[in-house]
């Protein structure tokens, strides 16, 4: 049976690797969450079937009662309310995987195995921060508790002794078990820490402490494998940890974050040297709500910067109207993407996605920040220490050393936010007073659609009609000499390989043309005929060889 476990075991691992590999992609994320979740039943059925109790009446009342439960809050929870969510989730995980190390425990009370007792204890210790950590964060989310980060007195003392004691009592309680307060010292403390290290951590720095508590959710189930002998939790639950882990990574170098500082009690935050700036914008003169309607008809680049408070007032749909406008009078619309702009990495592509709002449209901090200073005009929605000055000059507030959208650079810059209070790092935003930009307080619900019928009216007013969205005009002819002209005026291109390509062998080529396309801020798509490449699906196999990704194919 052994052998029969391990093939189960790695089956089931490589079918939630290619899970994630699915999710990876907005077009393949759908399959790649139910494939994952259909990995997830077989896990559990088979783990019944070893354990005898498939044929139990009580295992599958609990199954129904949690499916009904997860089925009710899948079909209830919105998407904005999906980072409260998931870290309902995983801290759920954290809980599950301490109260299976703790039935082992009262089971296996007999056991001398050093390796049984200190995983057990560690398993209890992980579960029990992980649940407690991440039912702090859902709280904060949901607006339940300050979304600022709260400090006590000696905060990070108090840290470090409980961290201190945990340790010293899960080490004691390896070559001293069977004591149920020892263990239950280690549940306390460790809870306790989850509190107080997810209290001291800020709106901005959601994103990591829910990144962080989904890999603890894995690695506690990884570690309670170990405990009870399963091969199969340890191995899914280890890679739930890894994947947790390299999230965790990326939205740290996104944000400039330390990750011992933002789960504390280690270092100080590490302060962020100062960006060199780029191309200067020509100074503007002040904007008054009474120029909206010039600014929205003379701008021909425009970047939307969506936040959290668009989400909090769904205004994702007002914004689709405001961009479809945009390109109907011919301008060319680019949606800038801060990585905590959802309060979850990936949360706003997914709001948006929602009401039609094209996946390319989207550009993250690195790649739409070189094209403010170009930018005619820069539309905020909802979004405030995202876009802070402050947060490359003001050295000692919460948000220091954090990459924001460079939206100060434009030449103009509608704020359209409820209000002008500072976000959730409580930072007054000191865009707001700056000359180029003009403020509408109130709703976005209301706001933005007041922009697309302001657009509108000032197009009727000049008479023209509108242009169909993303329509070109026409072009003179061209010869050789305006090639680079052409290339360096292009916004948006389309490459279409043939057969002649594969015969040149010339898809590195390519590859390398559309690197460099898209290093210069281009929006890049590549065109397939179903013969392209004498064969169905010939052309796409050709040019993934070379690394082009499948979701640049149509």
């Amino acid at each position: 049976m052994i052998i029969v476990d391990t093939l189960v075991a790695v089956l089931l691992i490589v079918g939630f690797l290619v899970g994630i590999r699915l999710m990876q992609s907005p077009r393949t994320a759908l399959w790649g969450n139910r494939l994952g979740a259909l990995c997830m039943l077989l896990a559990a059925l088979y783990t019944m079937h070893r354990t005898d109790l498939i044929l139990s009446p009580m295992p599958w009342v609990y199954i129904g009662l949690g499916g009904i439960m997860g089925l009710v809050l899948g079909q209830r929870i919105k998407m904005i309310q999906m980072p409260q969510m998931v870290a309902l989730l995983n801290g759920l995980g954290g809980a599950a995987s301490a109260l299976v190390a703790g039935v082992a425990i009262m089971i296996y009370i007999t056991e001398i195995s050093l390796l049984f007792w200190f995983t057990a204890a560690l398993a209890l210790a992980i579960g029990a921060l992980t649940f407690s950590g991440s039912i702090v964060a859902a709280l904060k989310l949901q607006g339940w508790l300050v979304q600022q980060p709260l400090f006590f007195r000696a905060h990070q003392q108090l840290l470090r002794g409980l961290l201190l004691v945990g340790v010293v009592l899960i080490l004691y309680s390896t070559f001293m078990p069977g004591l149920p307060l020892l263990f239950a010292g280690i549940v306390l403390i460790f809870a306790a820490y989850g509190v107080l290290m997810t209290l001291r951590v800020g709106g901005a720095d959601m994103p990591i402490i829910i990144a962080v508590l989904n890999s603890f959710s894995g690695v506690a189930a990884s570690v309670c494998g170990l405990a009870v002998n399963n091969g199969l939790l340890t191995g899914v639950g280890a890679l739930v940890g890894v994947a947790g882990l390299v999230l965790t990574q990326l939205m740290c170098r996104a944000m400039n974050r330390n990750l011992a500082a933002v789960l504390g009690g280690f270092v100080r935050p590490v302060t962020a040297v100062k960006s060199e700036p780029t191309t200067e914008k020509e100074p503007a003169a002040p904007a008054g709500e009474g120029q909206i309607p010039a600014l929205l008809e003379a701008a021909q680049k425009v970047i939307i910067v969506p936040g959290y408070g668009m989400a909090v007032a769904q205004a994702q749909q007002s914004v689709k109207e405001l961009i479809t406008a945009l390109e109907r009078n011919g301008k060319q619309v680019k949606i800038g993407v801060h990585p905590v702009a959802g309060r979850m990495p990936g949360h706003m592509h997914v709001l948006l996605a929602e009401v039609g709002i094209e996946y390319d449209m989207l550009f993250d901090m690195d790649m739409i920040n070189p094209d403010f200073p170009h930018t005619d005009l820069v539309i905020v929605v909802g979004a405030c220490d995202v876009i802070n000055p402050q947060a490359t000059t003001a050295a000692d507030t919460p948000i220091y050393g954090m990459p924001i959208l460079e939206a100060e650079r434009a030449k103009n810059i509608i704020i359209c936010n409820r209000d002008r209070e500072p976000g959730y790092s409580g930072v007054e935003n000191t865009l707001y007073d700056q000359a180029h930009v003009v403020a509408l307080w109130g709703d976005a619900a209301e706001t933005v659609p007041g922009l697309t019928t302001m657009l509108v009216k000032q197009h009727k007013a000049h008479g023209t009609e509108d242009k169909p969205a993303r329509e070109k005009e026409p072009a003179a002819p061209a010869g050789e000499g305006q090639i680079p002209a052409i290339l360096e005026a292009a916004q948006k291109v389309i490459v279409v390989p043939g057969y002649g390509m594969a015969v040149a062998q010339a898809q590195q080529a390519v590859k390398e043309l559309v690197t460099a396309l898209e290093r210069k801020g281009k929006q890049v798509k590549i065109g397939v005929h179903p013969v392209a490449g004498r064969m169905p699906g010939h052309m796409h196999v050709l040019l993934a060889e070379v690394g082009i990704e499948y979701d640049m194919l149509f």
